[in-house]
């Protein structure tokens, strides 16, 4: 069954078309990468299958209508982890990620012990266990990123949508990350993230899908899709390719030829 389909996809924004007729389609047990240069529509395109703005074409999640879904019925099958981390509310890390529940049980339902179990693993996956009764107005930006996290995943739902996930995370921490998402396409779930570090995305994605002005451009295996030509063409950079131990390794070295910014090393 497919957890999520777009059909010819259009949105416009301000008289711009900012996605133009992409159809995609989300299998179960997938980690997809959905790069692309900024203004690429990205975002756009996460936004609009959640409904959260005005779009033309078809979706369907989990094999319904998503035009017709109540939200409650929307956040069983999708969580979504956008770009904002603003917290305004000085709650508890607990009860922040705890919300995540809420999107489900409905607002007026106390939390069940199906529910306080799901929200202590997100925070142990998230290594946020620890800070469960800071007020989460007061963590740093990278602890209220993986809280943020925490609660998109303790919502535990088949498909997460994150938008720049590993923005704002050390190394170790989007690697940890990174690693979480593959376990979750282990385990029959699926995952869209919006990525801009190719080499994580080469690493630990089954999959890359590719927008470059609105459109659609590549969808496949890391190793087709994150080749030299499009790189250039997309990016307009110059990348090295090898085969490490644990995978894929893709990065970029320098501009391509032509780039007014481009320079030579010495």
């Amino acid at each position: 069954m497919s957890l999520l389909a777009t059909d010819a996809l259009s949105v416009v924004l301000a008289g711009r078309t900012v996605l133009d007729a992409v159809s995609l389609h989300v299998g179960p047990g997938e980690c997809i990468g959905l790069i692309g240069p900024n203004g690429a529509g990205k975002s756009t395109l996460l936004k609009a299958v959640l409904g959260l703005i005005p779009a033309r074409g078809g979706i369907a999640l989990a094999g319904g209508d998503g035009r017709a879904m109540t939200a409650r019925r929307r956040a069983e099958i999708a969580a979504y982890l956008p770009q904002e981390r603003e917290v305004h509310w000085p709650v508890s890390v607990e009860t922040l990620v705890g919300l995540a529940r809420g999107y489900v049980r409905g607002p007026l339902a106390g939390p069940s012990p199906h529910d306080r179990a799901l929200v202590a693993a997100a925070m142990q996956r998230m290594d946020v266990a620890a800070l469960r009764a800071r007020r989460a107005t007061e963590l740093s930006g990278g602890e209220r990123a993986r809280v943020l996290i925490a609660r998109a995943l303790a919502q535990d739902t088949p498909l997460l949508l994150a938008d720049e996930p590993t923005a704002g995370l050390d190394p170790a921490h989007q690697i940890a990350l990174m690693a979480t998402f593959a376990a979750l396409a282990r385990e029959g779930r699926s995952v869209v993230a919006c990525l801009h570090d190719i080499a994580l995305a080469a690493r630990w994605c089954t999959r890359i899908v590719v927008l470059d002005g609105g459109r659609l451009v590549a969808d496949g295996p890391p190793g087709t899709v994150l080749e030299a030509t499009l790189m250039r063409d997309v990016y307009g950079v110059e990348i090295h390719r090898s085969d490490g131990k644990d995978g894929l390794i893709v990065l970029p070295t320098a501009l391509s030829g032509g780039h007014a910014n481009d320079t030579e090393r010495p």
